[in-house]
């Protein structure tokens, strides 16, 4: 992670930005392909563009950040290509690890870890116990992760309990509800950013965005820099935020 340490520039408000940021990292093949280059070279480069965001964010203030960056669906990728991001998030843990640990960042993963390669289970759980105390930023990786089979799990979750009689129905809230979530204890993302000019959540945090503000934008991952990000925390603090209540 080592990079410059920036201040956060003057146009922002440092008392309306977003607390947390979630990033749906799309383009990465397609800015690959219009350089001639194979697509795993976008995810190169997409890596390194996600981890300059995560330290934008923290230099910043801003106090979380999630980045989708493997779906339930994305195993419908070539294999050679979905084995290279499996690699490519070991190694990353491997070679950031201790960096992240010197600077603060609680990394966490959400989704369904059970079927990853077991060398990256085994890092993804070193990874998380290494850092959990740290409190300079929470980076959260989505993995295998699909909201709808997160809710599916809730679901179940919540039906077993009452199989067992242990809550009635009528007992069944919100509350209860985000109990059994991946993201349960975290807060939801105040803005999603997505990129490549694609205008859709892709079955990602489903429940969570229920009144997160959504920033699209043309840029392809891989050119996603801090000035991009400039502009979409400008267009965040231009809006009006009202969570289902009329306009003062």
């Amino acid at each position: 992670m080592n990079s410059i340490q920036s201040e956060l520039p003057t146009a922002l408000d440092p008392q309306k930005l977003p607390k947390h940021i979630a990033v749906i990292m799309d383009g990465n093949g397609r800015w690959a392909t219009k350089k001639g280059l194979p697509r795993v070279a976008g995810h190169r480069q997409g890596a390194k563009v996600l981890k300059e965001l995560l330290r934008c964010c923290k230099d910043w203030g801003i106090e979380a950040l999630t980045a989708y960056a493997f779906s339930t669906e994305n195993w419908r990728r070539p294999i050679q290509e979905v084995d290279f991001l499996m690699l490519l998030f070991e190694r990353l843990l491997q070679r950031e690890l201790t960096q992240m640990q010197k600077e603060g960042v609680r990394i966490s993963f959400i989704g369904d870890l059970s079927v990853l390669p077991q060398s990256l289970q085994r890092e993804i759980e070193r990874a998380m116990a290494y850092t959990i105390h740290n409190t300079a930023i929470h980076f959260t990786v989505a993995v295998n992760y699909g909201s709808r089979k997160e809710i599916a799990q809730v679901c179940r979750q919540i039906a077993l309990q009452i199989q067992q009689q242990e809550i009635e129905i009528d007992e069944i809230n919100e509350n209860s509800i985000e109990k059994y979530l991946y993201t349960a204890g975290t807060s939801h993302p105040d803005l999603l950013i997505r990129t490549s000019g694609e205008m859709r959540l892709s079955n990602f945090l489903l429940w969570q965005m229920a009144y997160t503000e959504i920033y699209f934008t043309d840029i392809l991952w891989p050119d996603f820099d801090r000035s991009a990000f400039h502009q979409a925390l400008l267009a965040y603090q231009n809006r009006d935020r009202r969570f289902g209540q009329i306009a003062s």
